[in-house]
């Protein structure tokens, strides 16, 4: 009898286990049941106020736009400024093998010396992708000092399209052997431009800038080099933001080599020939490279600000027809918005909306110009 009651309670107890377990099973099925559905409510939260939240910046975005700015898709990321009707000709003739209108668009600059170096780059570009029109010009006119003057920056470009814009530790051994044979070939075609060139054109040299951040000039050669410059146009603003790129850390100098350079030549330049761009090209290179610095409080110490209010006094006193001011205006846009000068930020962003490619949006995607242009005009536009 012990024995029989014994078995029954075992089999009691083994029927309880078995409910339990079940019950438990169930129980963890409806907690289960329940956590989907609270996270599938959660999901579609989310998804909602992730919905409104783009909604909201749609209709803000739209609001902007509305007021008269570009919007964030048509935004010309390769060109500062609008491109003249005169260049597009030009370089579309050189394209379709016609020389001489390139020839002619080069002469047109006269000696003005900037207008000279940027009609110059576009025809570069355009033969960097294709020669045969260079090569015709050069067999035509084999002393052509507007030739030579091409020629020579066509091989910088070439030689930089190989090194690519990756930092080094992502170019390829191969690609700096190749970019340094090419940058060789490409000072010889420079110091062949130098010797064709009228005596006074500082245009050949300012080729070598590039050539000289490649190859490694030492600080000695450099000096000579910008000495050449210097002594045929001392304040050609493309040759002191060219030179700003080999003083900074990221090639042949630091920061504080880049930033005195900057300082002295803005120190010497008289209103309205806006050298105040250099010491705001300093300070944009050293916050992107200094991983400590952060652009809401570093461009806001009392240097930076002051450096920024220069800049506004000797964009004052340029000449309004000066299309060169707008190579201070983006920059200008960018240190105001980060000082929360948000109406005269909102006046810079006016003069350059539409062609951001210049310093300092060529160095991110345009969503980072279209967030401080769009805050900058929110902030001073009640109701938007």
């Amino acid at each position: 009898m012990i024995g029989l009651y014994v078995l029954g309670a075992m089999l009691l107890f083994g029927a309880f286990k078995f409910l339990r377990g079940v019950y438990y099973i169930r129980k963890a099925k409806r907690l289960e049941a329940e956590i989907a559905v609270i996270e599938g409510r959660t999901e579609a939260m989310n998804a909602e106020t992730a919905a409104a939240k783009a909604e909201r910046k749609a209709q803000q975005a739209a609001a902007v736009v509305a007021l008269g700015f570009v919007p964030e898709a048509e935004l010309d990321t390769d060109n500062a400024l609008p491109v003249s009707p005169e260049q597009t000709a030009a370089v579309a003739a050189v394209k379709a093998g016609d020389w001489e209108a390139g020839a002619a668009y080069l002469e047109a600059a006269g000696q003005d010396w900037e207008e000279r170096w940027q009609r110059m780059r576009p025809l570069s570009e355009a033969a960097a992708e294709d020669d045969a029109w260079l090569l015709a010009w050069r067999a035509a006119r084999p002393s052509d000092p507007s030739a030579a003057l091409v020629n020579a920056d066509t091989g910088v470009l070439v030689a930089w399209n190989v090194r690519g814009s990756a930092r080094a530790s992502h170019t390829t051994q191969e690609q700096f052997r190749i970019f340094r044979e090419l940058l060789l070939k490409a000072q010889e075609q420079a110091r062949e431009a130098q010797r064709l060139a009228d005596p006074a054109d500082p245009v050949p040299y300012m080729v070598e800038q590039s050539i000289s951040q490649g190859l490694g000039y030492s600080h000695e050669e450099y000096g000579q080099l910008w000495a050449q410059i210097m002594k045929r146009d001392p304040k050609l603003l493309s040759a002191h933001t060219n030179a700003m790129q080999y003083w900074s850390q990221k090639w042949r100098g630091s920061h504080e080599l880049a930033l005195a350079f900057a300082r002295e030549c803005a120190a010497k330049a008289e209103p309205g020939e806006l050298l105040s761009v250099l010491p705001l090209i300093a300070y944009i290179e050293q916050e992107l490279h200094e991983s400590d610095l952060k652009p809401e409080t570093f461009f806001k110490e009392p240097e930076v600000v002051a450096a920024v209010d220069a800049a506004l006094v000797d964009l004052a006193a340029a000449d309004p027809a000066d299309w060169r001011s707008i190579r201070l205006r983006h920059p200008l846009a960018w240190f105001l918005f980060w000082q929360d000068r948000d109406a005269e930020a909102v006046e810079q962003f006016r003069h350059i909306d539409g062609h951001i490619g210049a310093m300092p949006w060529r160095y991110w995607p345009k969503s980072r110009y279209v967030y401080a242009r769009d805050w900058a005009v929110r902030e001073v536009t009640p109701g938007l």
